[in-house]
């Protein structure tokens, strides 16, 4: 008999005994969990838990004694009914390639996967649909994927360029609300900077171009090399779901100076991509241009700096913001 209990979220003594079990299971429990459920023996002896992040379902372990008596099932049960309570539909899961079988039969789809780790979501159809609404253009196609935090000048240079080269070139901003400027900010500032460029297409990159910065790492033993990690399965995502579909044979990128993740990321990118049949193509950063430095000017209040690293629409969207005279 296993008898449930729930926490939103657990704390104390009871996130101590969770973060232990998960230990023997290899598993590292972070601060965001939102709901957590665990199931008890008879000898009330933790034998089960995995908790709801947000949108993705993580910390999923059991133990030995409690595979055969379908515990994995019970708490993925709970953790999607909640998620429905909270109006929250669909649904990701990044485990170890290994656990795949075990959480397609509990109605998640692999969307991609590689030797160290596996990305699946409760839709069959989510990527399909997803990509169904992006009309793939003309002839030659590439593109660029960026967060844009804000939409400098740099960014403005490297899509000019790169729209030399092709016929449509799709440039996704990611949707992930980590950053100074909301999602929506950056969307609408790359959509009005580039609205002379006839052959960009500007999208919210969704659900399935996530930031290799920002994958759940909880299951990853080789914590000093999650980042390489994540980078492969973002880019098998890309190369083997995303690409094909909408014939991207060119991938973008700035040169990176500053930041070794994204320095890393770029090399992966060149050593994997051309093996799914997108060539990656690598152009000088201009004049040093980083939107951490407009970040930086912005909380300096300096207006003049700022005008000469973004475009206008940045410059005076910024200003607005602040209620800074132009």
């Amino acid at each position: 008999m296993l008898n449930m209990t729930i926490s939103s979220p657990p704390r104390g003594d009871a996130l101590n005994d969770i973060r232990s079990f998960l230990n023997k299971s290899g598993l590292i429990m972070g601060d965001d969990a939102d709901y957590t459920v665990c199931l008890y023996d008879d000898e009330d002896e933790l034998c089960a838990t995995g908790s709801l992040c947000g949108r993705v379902l993580k910390y999923i372990a059991t133990s030995p004694a409690a595979q055969g008596e379908g515990a994995a099932a019970k708490v993925v049960s709970e953790l999607v009914n909640e998620a429905a309570r909270r109006g929250i539909i669909k649904l990701f899961l990044f485990t170890k390639p290994d656990n795949i079988t075990l959480f397609k039969s509990l109605g998640f789809y692999p969307l991609a996967k590689t030797d160290k780790s596996a990305m699946l979501e409760n839709s069959r159809n989510g990527l399909s649909r997803f990509l169904s609404g992006i009309d793939p253009g003309e002839g030659v196609k590439g593109a660029i994927v960026a967060n844009c935090n804000p939409f400098t000048l740099g960014h403005r240079w490297l899509m000019e360029k790169a729209a030399l080269v092709v016929d449509t070139l799709h440039v996704f901003v990611l949707s992930e609300d980590l950053s100074r400027f909301t999602s929506k900010e950056r969307f609408m500032l790359v959509k009005e900077g580039t609205s002379d460029i006839k052959n960009i297409r500007v999208h919210m990159s969704g659900d399935y171009l996530i930031s290799h910065a920002t994958f759940p790492t909880y299951f990853i033993k080789e914590q000093d090399n999650t980042a390489a990690i994540n980078a492969d399965l973002d880019i098998t995502l890309f190369g083997t779901k995303i690409a094909p579909v909408l014939g991207i044979t060119k991938r973008f990128v700035g040169t990176e100076p500053y930041c070794m993740v994204t320095s890393a990321y770029n090399k992966r990118l060149h050593e994997l991509l051309p093996g799914m049949g997108v060539e990656v193509v690598e152009l000088e950063r201009k004049d040093g241009i980083s939107a951490s430095l407009v970040r930086k000017l912005e909380d300096l209040g300096d207006i003049e700096g700022i005008r000469a690293l973004v475009p206008n629409a940045t410059f005076e969207y910024i200003c607005k913001k602040h209620g800074w005279t132009i």
